[in-house]
């Protein structure tokens, strides 16, 4: 009988490679198609000044439908299914970092925080630039008076919903290019590192840890993929706690087209007080603890349908 608390991990080296990346990008599209909302309204509260436009997650949500419908909610959303390249270079990095890792440490915990934050840093570098354009997008509308960067209106027909969506994306694109140049679209690149390296190092080992206390605490046969469920909202409202005031600085860096971190912080902190640094947190919480169930059970799952055929009964889940 499997010792209560002894999670099963499937491994790099258990999975069957051509299923993993064919129904690992509908699984990346999926999730980022649901929490893309959630990522909008917390963009646009962290780049606001003070409370001028939004009160909170709720009144902006409210606000957002009232005033652009709900494709308001969806605004750069194209541009970012791009990012499906990032996140699947975020899961090979991480298995094949962890593989490495393994040779030179069992600890489970090593092994989560070196290959989280060796993928994030891989992902990152390919997201930057998509993310950039992509927040102008979302802070078109009701907040576009708070970005350097405005799409030109487009009198075309409602018929013609992809090429407005992808004309505003060249606009911002071009826009961008000509006021700061190739390096414009890595603005704020330091502080992504800073904010998502950290939160990825952090969100798997203490994913690990929450699913060990959750088992020991779980009935004798309880499904691992609820107790997984349950450990990773757990983690990414840890990790999201430990990491938002970075992330704030990251949004006003990019949005605002500031170039000093420090600056950045200073001003924050001068002009709204330290309660700046939990701005949009409540908004990051509700977004990524949805987001990690959806990541944790689909990921898990995708790794067991992923598994070869020979090691497929040999698995307690």
């Amino acid at each position: 009988m499997q010792q209560k608390g002894a999670m099963q991990i499937i491994e790099w080296e258990d999975l069957d490679k051509r299923k993993f990346y064919s129904l690992g990008v509908f699984m990346t599209l999926t999730t980022r198609a649901s929490v893309y909302p959630a990522s909008l309204i917390r963009t646009r509260l962290q780049v606001q000044k003070g409370k001028a436009l939004y009160s909170g997650t709720i009144d902006a949500f409210c606000k957002i439908i009232q005033a652009e419908g709900v494709r308001g909610l969806y605004r750069g959303f194209m541009v970012n299914t791009f990012t499906l390249i990032s996140g699947q270079a975020y899961i090979t990095t991480y298995e094949l970092v962890r593989k490495y890792v393994s040779q030179y440490s069992p600890s489970n915990t090593v092994k989560s925080v070196v290959a989280g934050g060796a993928a994030s840093l891989v992902a990152q570098t390919i997201t930057v630039p998509i993310d950039i354009v992509s927040q102008h997008l979302m802070m078109q509308g009701q907040g576009e008076h708070l970005t350097r960067f405005k799409a030109k209106p487009k009198r075309m027909l409602a018929a013609s919903k992809r090429k407005l969506t992808f004309g505003q994306s060249r606009d911002i694109t071009v826009q961008i290019f000509a006021a700061d140049g190739f390096r414009g679209f890595y603005r704020g690149y330091v502080a992504s590192l800073l904010t998502y390296i950290p939160n990825s190092a952090l969100w798997w080992p203490f994913y690990h840890f929450y699913t060990e206390q959750l088992s020991l605490m779980a009935p004798t046969g309880c499904p691992h993929l609820i107790l997984q469920a349950l450990a990773g909202p757990m983690a990414a409202a840890t990790a999201s706690t430990i990491t938002n005031p970075m992330d704030v600085v990251r949004a006003r860096v990019q949005v605002e087209g500031r170039s000093s971190l420090i600056e950045t912080f200073k001003q924050l902190l001068a002009e709204e007080g330290v309660w700046a640094m939990t701005k949009g947190l409540s908004a990051r919480i509700i977004s990524s603890m949805p987001t990690s169930v959806l990541i944790v059970v689909g990921y898990e799952t995708l790794k067991r349908l992923s598994l070869k055929d020979e090691l497929v009964d040999s698995r307690h889940w």
